[in-house]
């Protein structure tokens, strides 16, 4: 399951975009503005949503750089956006350097657009 932003551009984009190998299976793909059930589990994980997309993946969540780096792994080489997600976010390394620069685009986007934050933990 991948939880991610559904009134951010680039979230809604990149969760319609990735294609997940056939062996993996199906990712549910879950609007976290529309899902209290998992934001439960996210908070109480103390996730930000609002710093990143969450993976739960094996009844293990991964967070922000770390989820990109998990769908990276698991997604097919089909397509010019899944060979460059693949390449860039194939690093942990690169995952967890690229990450909070594009959080931080994301959420300048946001607030430009007027949209709330999700604050799941209750912080602004």
């Amino acid at each position: 399951m991948l939880v991610y932003d559904g009134q951010c551009p680039f979230c809604a984009n990149y969760a319609r975009l990735v294609r997940l190998r056939g062996t993996v299976g199906h990712l549910q793909l879950v609007d976290a503005r529309e899902a209290p059930a998992i934001m439960g589990e996210i908070s109480h994980a103390g996730l930000d949503i609002d710093q990143g997309m969450v993976l739960k993946l094996n009844g293990k969540l991964y967070h922000g750089g770390d989820a990109m780096h998990r769908v990276a792994l698991m997604s097919s080489r089909s397509g010019i956006f899944n060979r460059l997600n693949h390449w860039i976010f194939r690093s942990p390394t690169r995952a967890r350097l690229l990450y909070p620069p594009l959080r931080a685009i994301r959420n300048l986007v946001i607030r430009g657009l007027g949209r709330k934050p999700i604050d799941n933990l209750g912080r602004r």
